[in-house]
């Protein structure tokens, strides 16, 4: 859990925030994030003229994912620049608007997990392959046709598109 210090932000004026976000950290629960290593965070916080806090920094680590075609291990690195804004509740009229969120009344420290965990997981690829070039599995055996080839041949085509086929063919 990354926490940022109200108080001690309020009296030294800006603070550097690093820490290490675990692989099995309650954080990931529930999300499609596999962690290869900890998450790396690197921020600075400040306060703005305005009575915002902003924060801003570096999120960096490696994802653990699984090939789209041929199903093996993939490794995805990231390195992404986040910007986080926490305004105080008497300006509360920003809340809901772009990334701005509320700091509850009261409160003597923001809890940056939440924002970070958005970030990675928006910055996780939804599509990865092994290498751009690779084969996938065979639909009908499931043969892995970057290691192998499969005598399963063409497809029979599928006798409801005929009508279509023979609109083609003229």
């Amino acid at each position: 859990m990354l926490l940022l210090d109200l108080t001690r932000l309020d009296r030294e004026g800006s603070l550097r925030i690093e820490g290490r976000i675990a692989l099995d950290d309650p954080l990931w629960e529930g999300s499609e994030v596999r962690l290869r290593d900890p998450l790396r965070v690197a921020l600075r916080a400040g306060e703005a003229a305005s009575g915002e806090v902003v924060v801003r920094g570096s999120v960096e680590g490696r994802l653990a994912q699984a090939c789209r075609r041929c199903l093996r291990p993939v490794d995805v690195g990231f390195c992404e620049d986040v910007t986080f804004v926490f305004a105080p509740p008497d300006l509360s009229s920003v809340e809901g608007e772009g990334d701005i969120r509320l700091v509850p009344a009261g409160a003597s420290e923001i809890d940056l997990g939440e924002p970070i965990r958005e970030e990675v997981i928006l910055a996780a690829p939804s599509y990865t392959v092994c290498e751009p070039e690779c084969k996938g599995l065979c639909p009908h055996c499931g043969a892995d046709l970057n290691k192998t080839t499969c005598d399963c041949g063409a497809a029979e085509p599928d006798p409801r598109w005929d009508v279509l086929r023979a609109l083609k063919d003229r």
